[in-house]
């Protein structure tokens, strides 16, 4: 059967008829099948929804009950049929609950990777390479002067930095899922034993974490801690809250940012972060073309990010390639989560 008959771009996402659902569509649709949380992928309004029971959970901390009418939950290696279709999940290694969904129809299976990485990460379930005919890849880092590095040595750096100002508090602009809760793990794992504090927008779903089994040790919320106590403190928030009101409760702040952009110094200096620290939940341009080839595909879809790049490395391999231009997917919005109570939500100013 012809891929594109499996699977095809469409307004509203990826569009797969025979099944009569939506892989993690931009506008409410009938039946949506979501590869994780963030807000770009998942989104409230749809008629029933398929997702791991994390993904769920996350769209539900986010949007509310009602997010969408009706859910069902799958778990990684189960598979289901769906009309004509066969969906299987897979570990896409992203963040909590993230997955690759594989459709097969006939003789032929797509797998949609929706964003993954391939680097170790305690916080999720590490990435598994898929075999199929057609490997449907985001490339948000897809071009060859991304290449994220040791995490640990980004961690090193901020811990280098905490015992060199210990009069100075260090806030990290992390996004709220996995970002975050992964930078805390790395932390803890450098050696780093002492409270770390929260922004009210990161604390639901890094308690969520914890409630899953993911060791991040003691933690505590800002809003209720004096300024004097937090000399010398590791804290995390979202990026957009660095250069916000809220940051001036924090002595003389060292800003660091966790971002594959921060590969991109100019990207730190308009930010006007002094630490950055680059550490991506996305894979890398080596990463993104070791998976390609892993999975043995002879036909590349890219999805998002920068396409032109990636699809031209897999022509001048002899594969297939072509880029969907699917609008509405990139980074997760820094301000989606709502604030706790005394916080200065991120993107607005409060006296």
């Amino acid at each position: 059967m012809r891929p594109q008959d499996i699977l095809m771009p469409v307004p509203a996402g990826l569009c797969c008829k025979p099944g009569g659902f939506h892989i993690d569509p931009v506008r409410p649709v009938e039946r949506a099948v979501i590869t994780h949380g963030h807000s770009d992928h998942a989104r409230p309004g749809h008629g029933a929804v398929l997702a791991t029971q994390e993904t769920l959970d996350m769209m539900r901390l986010r949007y509310g009950d009602n997010f969408a009418r009706s859910t069902q939950a799958i778990a990684y290696g189960e598979e289901i049929r769906v009309g004509d279709v066969r969906i299987k999940f897979h570990p896409a290694g992203h963040v909590l609950g993230s997955a690759q969904i594989a459709v097969s129809c006939k003789d032929t299976c797509i797998v949609a990777s929706g964003d993954y990485k391939d680097a170790a990460d305690p916080t999720c379930t590490p990435f598994e390479v898929v075999r199929c005919d057609v490997f449907i890849t985001e490339a948000t880092f897809g071009l060859p002067v991304f290449r994220h590095g040791d995490p640990d040595g980004e961690i090193a750096k901020l811990l280098r930095s905490v015992a060199l100002f210990p009069e100075r508090s260090h806030l990290i602009g992390a996004y709220s899922l996995g970002k975050a809760q992964r930078v805390i793990a790395l932390i803890r794992k450098g050696g780093y034993d002492k409270p770390i504090y929260l922004h009210g927008a990161m604390e639901r779903i890094t308690h969520y974490y914890q409630s899953r089994s993911i060791a991040l040790g003691e933690l505590r919320a800002v809003r209720d801690t004096k300024k004097a106590e937090l000399a010398g403190a590791i804290a995390l928030c979202p990026p957009s809250a660095l250069q916000e009101l809220w940051s001036r409760r924090f002595p003389d702040p060292v800003s660091a940012f966790a971002s594959g952009w921060m590969r991109v110094r100019a990207r730190a200096r308009q930010r006007g972060v002094e630490l950055p620290l680059v550490i991506s939940d996305h894979a890398d341009w080596d990463g993104l073309t070791a998976t390609i080839t892993a999975t043995s595909a002879s036909e590349i879809w890219v999805t998002h990010g920068q396409e032109d790049a990636l699809v031209h490395w897999a022509r001048l391999r002899g594969l297939k390639a072509r880029p969907l231009a699917i609008v509405g997917y990139g980074d997760e919005g820094e301000s989606d989560e709502p604030a706790a109570a005394g916080e200065v939500r991120s993107g607005e100013a409060s006296a």
